[in-house]
């Protein structure tokens, strides 16, 4: 049967592109060579090589001890042998040096010439053993072939510990295949994609918008939090992690963390899917309404500012807008020309909009003066001014009433004693 040497790919692909990369300046020829051989080497396969048969006679955990002639023994790695070799078994060997009275061995040139089955083609599942590592991905063997796993095809995502994978055997799809150079190159992470298609569809046709779940968090970003809700994942975007405001999430839930989120939207066929948290939450809003009455004086928070505005925490969760007009008397071009985040701030309940999750503020009393100046007069005490003097005679100016009103809030103000008298003109 004639078979094509080489199944190519197309430069255009972006796995090719990896894999090229990945590749470069290395000889999959030479992956099971052994470290000190590889610098003698230069890295690369020597003119002359020269082999002999020998004998295994001892194994010394990853050493694999071999009588070569008279009075000559090597060693090779274990790694060389699948299964491990038993004492009395003959092989071909390669000589690539000696180290002090021992040659260094390898088996690659009996295992170079060892056929890559017609069954493997890109495509195929096959069960790779890792054997090595280097810095473009894994060293592997596919049956008594060798094989090259790239880092970024080893996982979903990006593995920083690729050492973890040492001595494991991996299914993965074949995705070239290099017959005359004897190359396979594989991918875990085709793998793992369509098994995690396989859970996605599963799962999503369990749930619906509004259920309530419980997940795992698989990794937290910036901008959210990734939550494993059983073969798919979700996500929770800061805005829906809490009623307060979260500037990054990693400040409110981590890694590992199990939690109870609720289903907000399903798209694309359930790789998009939307949770949110603070659904579950106490709503601080739905009191809003008994807590924050029209025209009353509370102090706050400001949060941050915007061109319009400042926005100010009233209670966890509640906020309310100070807009530019009603932070003074005088125009303010700027808020931060007014406030600054992290101020605290006396402000009156202007609207309150539950509904809309909104309440306006202002820093000026009904008529117009700054809360705390001394312009700025209780109005209870002007109405309780107005209703004194319902009682009497008219005549008396509206002034004298506001005049009565600033003299009963002076501190400086102080009641005559009830028994003064006038003193005598001497």
């Amino acid at each position: 049967m004639t078979t094509n040497p080489r199944t190519p790919s197309s430069s255009d692909d972006p796995l090719s592109r990896e894999i090229d990369a990945a590749l470069d300046g290395l000889n999959l020829q030479e992956i099971d060579q052994p470290q000190r051989a590889r610098k003698e080497a230069g890295g690369k396969r020597p003119d002359g090589v020269r082999t002999q048969r020998g004998t295994v006679v001892d194994v010394r955990g990853d050493d694999v001890f071999v009588e070569i002639g008279p009075r000559m023994q090597g060693v090779a790695p274990i790694a060389d042998f699948s299964p491990p070799p038993k004492m009395g078994d003959e092989f071909e060997f390669t000589l690539r040096g000696r180290d002090d009275d021992l040659w260094i061995l390898s088996r690659f040139v009996a295992r170079a010439e060892i056929a890559i089955g017609d069954d493997v083609q890109p495509g195929a599942l096959v069960k790779a053993k890792i054997t090595g590592q280097n810095t473009g991905g894994l060293e592997a063997k596919v049956g008594a072939v060798g094989a090259f796993l790239p880092a970024s095809q080893v996982s979903l995502h990006r593995e920083e510990n690729l050492g973890q994978f040492l001595n494991q055997v991996l299914t993965c799809e074949v995705v070239e295949v290099d017959r005359e150079r004897k190359r396979i190159v594989l991918s875990r992470r085709k793998v793992l994609e369509r098994e995690r298609d396989t859970a996605r569809q599963e799962t999503v046709g369990r749930i619906s918008v509004g259920q309530v779940l419980k997940g795992k968090v698989t990794r937290v970003e910036e901008f959210g939090a990734f939550v494993d809700l059983g073969g798919v994942e979700g996500l929770v975007h800061v805005s829906q992690l809490s009623h307060q405001r979260v500037e990054k999430a990693g400040a409110v839930i981590s890694a590992g963390q199990e939690v109870e989120v609720q289903v907000l939207k399903i798209e694309d066929g359930g790789k998009r899917i939307g949770l949110g948290m603070k659904q579950l939450q106490p709503d601080p809003w739905a009191s809003v309404a008994s807590r924050f009455a029209v025209d009353s004086v509370v102090t706050g928070k400001v949060t941050r500012l915007q061109e319009f505005g400042a926005f100010v925490e009233l209670a966890p969760g509640v906020e309310g807008l100070l807009h530019v007009s009603a932070m003074a008397k005088d125009r303010v071009r700027h808020p931060k020309d007014a406030v600054k985040p992290g101020q605290e701030v006396t402000v009156r309940i202007v609207a309150v909009e539950p509904g809309r999750s909104r309440i306006s503020l202002s820093r000026m009393d009904p008529r117009g003066a700054l809360l705390g100046s001394e312009e700025s007069v209780d109005a209870s005490v002007i109405d309780e001014a107005l209703r004194t003097q319902s009682s009497k005679p008219l005549g008396t100016s509206l002034g004298s009433i506001f005049q009565r009103a600033f003299d009963a809030n002076s501190p400086k103000a102080s009641p005559k004693p009830a028994d003064a008298k006038k003193p005598k003109k001497g």
